[in-house]
């Protein structure tokens, strides 16, 4: 009785083997079926004078054709699996050779198919011109936009960025609460978050120094005067260690610091009627007043820039002072009495609020700032700066140039509309508008860098200090 079972076993064994079989096979995907606006054969499709492209062809197909469709482009996955191709016919189509079509001319310079001659019907620059003789090169598919990432609830003058113990941090000047806010990378939530602060009085610029290992800040105040801190890395706090004098530096309104030398120096530009724009110098201890460069002019901007006189001569450090009473003034470094001396102004530029300069293959132009009339681009010409553009700019106190990567960009501020967002052209030799940004009452905008990140920071005296993301996008993609 036993052994009779034997048998029985090995046959229901192999009925439920057959039955996996079975469902196996029955779950293999069902072979596409001839679009219905197509006709097939068993090698060929033919899909002329459709009204609509087919989404699935049968994948054994060798001989495709969609002529005569008046297609103005086609989907990028079209011709995905069909690997028995040997012949397509495109010909008859009104295609728009724009960044949608650029797949085809990439496919078409690798594909073993026989494809006949197509054409471009747009855009005017490609019309009648063959798809086939194109390259990817000839596509410009890569655009940029800043994309709001983060908004800040608090207003805000001055923003400076800086590289301290291998990290990147950024410092804003607030003005109303009077503090220097100290943001960090957060790496887990991608987003900045504070990381310390100085409190002060009506603090205007908090100027960031790194020397050798020691982090410094000049903080300017508008009263109770202004101050240099140092970071204690024991105490992980800031230290208040020198007072700047209050005879000279009455109404700060812009520091730069720069290096000439191995010699560290910063700049301090005086608004007040009766203040002194004054040049500190490191000493190993302190910084120390090096220069008064004037008195009384109501400066409101410094810019730090190196400049060479003639084409074969060297670059040299150079000043350029801003003031509500007279046009901008340039200032050479003089190597032998360690001074900088009065060399010139630039003529026809009255009321310019503030300079800030840029360089493109190694030539040097600046940025004028008008609250009212143009503002300007300019280019340094060996002897002196020749007009390159103007740009109306009723109301504004920023004209920022900045670079991001291969990117040159010049964002242009204002009080009573939108800030406009240019991008250098470099056919051109000038500044194109692109994009709109929606900030109130700017005063700043300044590039940070984070872990191959480019953000943009929008500093506003009225409103909330804004983050924007520098977003690469492929119309191609």
């Amino acid at each position: 009785m036993g052994n009779a079972c034997i048998p029985l076993k090995r046959i229901a064994y192999f009925l439920c083997l057959l039955s996996a079989l079975l469902l196996t096979e029955g779950k293999k995907p069902a072979k596409p079926k001839c679009p219905a606006v197509c006709t097939c054969t068993k090698d060929n499709a033919l899909c002329e004078n459709a009204r609509s492209i087919p989404r699935t062809v049968p994948p054994d197909v060798i001989s495709l054709s969609l002529a005569n469709n008046n297609l103005q482009t086609l989907p990028k996955d079209i011709f995905k699996g069909l690997d028995s191709l040997t012949n397509v016919d495109l010909r008859g189509n009104s295609f728009n050779c724009d960044c949608k079509l650029k797949w085809l001319v990439e496919w078409l310079g690798h594909t073993n198919a026989t494809v006949e001659d197509i054409y471009c019907e747009g855009p005017p620059e490609y019309k009648k011109r063959k798809i086939n003789s194109l390259s990817s090169k000839d596509f410009d598919c890569i655009i940029t936009e800043f994309a709001k990432s983060q908004d800040l609830p608090y207003q805000s003058l001055s923003i400076d960025t800086f590289s301290y113990m291998n990290d990147e941090y950024v410092v804003i000047a607030q003005p109303f609460t009077g503090k220097c806010i100290f943001l960090e990378w957060d790496h887990v939530e991608k987003t900045f978050r504070n990381y310390d602060n100085i409190t002060g009085t009506s603090t205007v610029v908090c100027k960031p120094i790194v020397i050798e290992t020691q982090l410094y800040v000049i903080v300017a105040q508008l009263f109770g005067g202004s101050h240099i801190y140092k970071r204690d890395s024991f105490a992980n706090k800031f230290i208040k260690i020198q007072d700047i004098e209050i005879l000279k530096i009455r109404k700060p309104n812009d520091i730069e610091t720069f290096k000439i030398e191995n010699n560290w120096y910063f700049v301090v530009a005086d608004s007040s009627k009766a203040g002194f724009t004054t040049i500190y110098k490191w000493n190993g201890n302190g910084f120390y007043s090096h220069q008064s460069l004037h008195a009384w002019y109501r400066d409101t901007d410094v810019e730090y820039l190196e400049i060479a006189r003639t084409p074969q001569a060297l670059r040299t450090p150079h000043l350029i002072l801003s003031s509500s009473s007279q046009r901008p003034v340039i200032y050479q470094w003089n190597k032998a009495t360690q001074l900088f001396i009065n060399q010139t102004d630039i003529p026809n530029m009255e009321d310019v609020y503030a300079v800030k300069h840029f360089s493109v293959k190694g030539d040097v132009y600046i940025c004028l700032t008008r609250f009212i009339g143009d503002s300007k681009v300019m280019k340094w010409g060996g002897s002196s700066f020749q007009d390159i553009q103007r740009m109306p700019s009723r109301g504004s106190m920023v004209f920022q140039p900045l670079q991001i990567n291969n990117y040159q960009y010049a964002i242009l501020g204002s009080d009573y509309s939108f800030t406009q967002v240019y991008n250098w052209d470099a056919e051109k030799a000038k500044f194109v508008k692109f994009q709109e940004l929606n900030v109130q009452a700017p005063r700043a905008f300044t590039r940070v860098s984070i872990n191959k990140r480019n953000f943009l920071f929008a500093s506003s005296f009225k409103g909330n200090t804004q983050i924007y993301k520098h977003v690469i996008v492929d119309l191609s993609a």
